[in-house]
């Protein structure tokens, strides 16, 4: 079998899988420890836990069920918060079903790969490995619910008249992020605490739709809201133009389905 394979430890991808209940949890993380590709990362049973352990693990992959314990959007919040850590995990959503709101929620919440039950295991195991490697894991109809969402307005709510989209607090917090300040440095300097900054990062995340800070530092410098020196500007964050919303695409693993 393929999975007897021996690899040195420091070419095994390191991995974090939380699924939706304790048990399902322990069971996705044995059937996983089986393949010598993979090590695994001890996977701890509450939100602020798997945090503390991915930052302290730093693992390569982390999959993570959309829905944990009783909270159908709770692995979504989850993976938000992940996104806010520098540097962030690449992150795989599994799903109960490819349904198009979830698939294209999960992929504005930052994820770089989504895997629905209906797979096989060993499908999964090739989603961990292509997602590790820096490629997008979706099938050919999740991809294209995400290149129809990215047709449609990204910016709904934006009035067109040159308004702000960011609040003056938003906009600083930007700011600090195009200078290089961590969450701590972001808190120090704007006098607000760690938790509150997170917050912040959460709605301009939301209103911006994008799903990191880079994405976000990117987004406020063709807007004018930073420059590359850090310098300040007296402009919100305004609708970007349509080249600069166009982004390289990534290399997609795409995958034959049955579906």
């Amino acid at each position: 079998m393929a999975h007897l394979t021996t690899f040195p430890k420091q070419d095994r991808l390191r991995v974090l899988a939380v699924d939706s209940t304790s048990m399902s949890t322990q069971l996705l993380v044995e059937a996983l420890a089986r393949d010598a590709q993979f090590q695994m990362i001890e996977s701890p049973s509450n939100a602020a836990a798997i945090l503390d352990s991915t930052n302290r693990e730093k693992p390569h992959v982390v999959v993570i069920s959309a829905k944990l314990g009783e909270d159908h959007a709770g692995g979504l919040d989850l993976l938000r918060e992940l996104r806010t850590q520098s540097p962030s995990p690449r992150v795989i959503v599994l799903l109960d079903s490819s349904e198009r709101a979830t698939v294209i929620a999960a992929f504005r919440a930052g994820a770089q790969g989504v895997f629905c039950r209906t797979e096989t295991f060993r499908s999964l195991a090739k989603c961990i490995q292509c997602v590790g490697a820096g490629q997008v894991w979706a099938s050919g109809s999740e991809l294209q619910f995400v290149l129809e969402a990215l047709t449609q307005p990204a910016l709904a709510h934006f009035s067109g008249k040159g308004e702000s989209l960011l609040s003056p607090r938003e906009i600083d917090v930007v700011r600090c992020l195009a200078e290089g300040l961590t969450n701590r440095g972001i808190a120090q300097r704007l006098k607000l605490t760690e938790h509150t900054v997170k917050n912040y990062l959460f709605r301009i995340f939301d209103k911006l739709g994008v799903s990191s800070r880079v994405e976000v530092v990117l987004y406020a410098l063709s807007a004018g809201t930073v420059h590359p020196a850090g310098a300040s500007s007296t402009r919100g964050l305004a609708r970007p133009s349509a080249s600069v919303r166009a982004k390289p695409v990534t290399p997609v693993a795409m995958r034959k389905t049955t579906r």
